[in-house]
């Protein structure tokens, strides 16, 4: 019995251990954040679902956690865009000048990255349009096993308020975009596709994108 007791104690010294030593393992996301393309106070910005206060969220994720996404294959709703292409969204170029994005027309559209093969995602960062402030509307993100969003879909954030693009209300919040970009928690969720929803803007019909990141492994 003796024995047995300093065994179970041993035992559980070392999953004590073992645990302490994998939550060591966990870093911060630290985005690499493109210079600003404009300053000082934004124009008003009118919309019944935006954000008040921005925020970024501080977000742990595993020590070796990298931009999966990075030129990746990208396929989009809108297969002639009017400006750009869609490999612009993950060439890892976050400037927004002329030449870094590409617009897609008018109403819901959507872009999607295939990871090519499932991956452990811990959180998404995405780049609409920084030029100037605006808002894009019906911002949803969602990831799913297959390229058609049949298998295991799931919503990592929706700012839908009024279920105009038909995917659900959202409760998410409208936000304006900067030079920060969204950055999304993805809570490691498990997907191989990853699709991103937009419905024009404050400042135009159009739909844009600079580059999305996908950090996993």
């Amino acid at each position: 019995m003796k024995h047995q007791l300093k065994f179970i104690t041993v035992a559980t010294l070392i999953a004590t251990f073992v645990g302490t030593a994998v939550a060591e393992e966990m870093e911060k996301l630290e985005l690499e954040l493109p210079k600003p393309l404009f300053a000082g106070t934004p124009k008003s910005i009118k919309t019944p679902n935006l954000e008040r206060k921005a925020t970024v969220p501080e977000i742990m994720v595993p020590a070796g956690t990298v931009n999966v996404a990075e030129e990746m294959e990208v396929t989009g709703s809108d297969d002639f865009p009017v400006i750009g292409e869609l490999e612009y969204i993950s060439d890892g170029d976050k400037d927004g000048a002329d030449g870094s994005y590409v617009e897609l027309g008018p109403g819901v559209q959507w872009v999607q990255i295939d990871l090519g093969a499932k991956k452990d995602i811990y959180a998404v960062a995405l780049w609409h349009y920084h030029a100037q402030a605006r808002a894009y509307r019906d911002v949803i993100i969602q990831i799913a096993d297959d390229a058609d969003f049949i298998e295991n879909v799931q919503t990592l954030f929706n700012n839908d308020h009024d279920n105009s693009a038909g995917l659900g209300v959202g409760k998410d919040k409208e936000y304006i975009e900067t030079n920060k970009g969204k950055l999304i928690d993805a809570k490691g969720v498990t997907g191989q596709f990853v699709r991103l929803y937009s419905n024009g803007s404050t400042g135009s019909d159009m739909n844009h994108y600079i580059e999305v990141e996908v950090f996993g492994k």
